[in-house]
């Protein structure tokens, strides 16, 4: 049959009034979709972009489900940056929590440039401990809380082994050298609690170094608060699956392998 231009054909049976095309009637078994007549699909088959078969489609996120904030916030620059440096498939969900937290973190930071400029102001003496496995993200911590800090009155230490001259003084003579003056905050990523966890664990220090430590420690944490320095003690711990995983990124990280010590190499096996 021919095409017609808007015309309503009468008088034949089996013909019904289109715009534009006229056609027969559809079967029974046939349904009507969008203009177009199409057989009805077996219960069995589901309807996929150009192929056959029994695969489900792709699911679908409504961005219906998204507050009128959230979507203000998917459409900021720093998500977009996100979501343009990301691989593979981009998860918006992801990239809301990832931006949410750099806005908090943020105010965090803020709150603490306050903490900073009281601590100089009044000469306050502040000292910042960081103990963990392992792998669980004290230095990465560490690197947030200083990121918009004064570099001039806070410092980071990290002392390496003990020397042979350090070892025949007092346990806790070389960390006093590294307290805090006055206006100072000093975070220890690693302490003398590392006599407590790692030397007795790979064999660095004697049981009766570790007991005599671990009679003094509350006594030498005392004197330090009495003197009124301010101590904050901060534990950081991981899964072993965890820590597995973070080992794995980091050898095969060029950027990161420095972070890979022989201590660390033995930690899953001294879990």
């Amino acid at each position: 049959m021919s095409k017609m231009e808007n015309i309503e054909t009468t008088g034949t049976t089996g013909t019904t009034k289109t715009l534009g095309r006229s056609r027969t009637k559809e079967a029974p078994g046939t349904k009507k979709t969008s203009g177009r007549s199409r057989t009805k699909e077996a219960p069995e088959t589901t309807k996929t972009s150009g192929r056959s078969g029994t695969e489900e489609p792709p699911e679908i996120i409504e961005f219906q489900e998204f507050s009128k904030n959230e979507l203000r916030l998917l459409n900021s620059n720093k998500a977009m940056k996100v979501m343009l440096s990301s691989k593979g498939e981009i998860n918006p969900w992801k990239v809301l929590r990832y931006v949410k937290y750099e806005r908090e973190l943020e105010q965090l930071q803020v709150e603490l440039i306050k903490l900073q400029k009281w601590t100089i102001e009044y000469g306050q003496r502040i000292c910042l401990i960081f103990e963990g496995r392992d792998s669980a993200g004290k230095g990465g911590a560490i690197r947030r809380i200083t990121h918009h800090l004064n570099p001039r009155f806070y410092r980071v230490v990290a002392l390496p082994r003990p020397t042979p001259m350090e070892k025949g003084q007092w346990y806790f003579q070389r960390y006093i050298q590294k307290l805090p003056n006055p206006g100072e905050i000093v975070c220890f990523d690693r302490s003398w609690y590392n006599r407590a966890v790692v030397e007795p664990v790979n064999g660095f220090c004697t049981h009766e170094e570790y007991e005599r430590f671990m009679d003094e420690v509350n006594d030498f944490e005392r004197m330090i608060i009495r003197d009124n320095m301010i101590l904050i003690k901060m534990y950081f711990s991981i899964t072993k699956e965890e820590q597995a995983e973070r080992f794995a990124d980091i050898k095969s990280n060029p950027l990161k392998r420095w972070k890979m010590s022989p201590v660390d190499e033995k930690a899953q096996g001294l879990w």
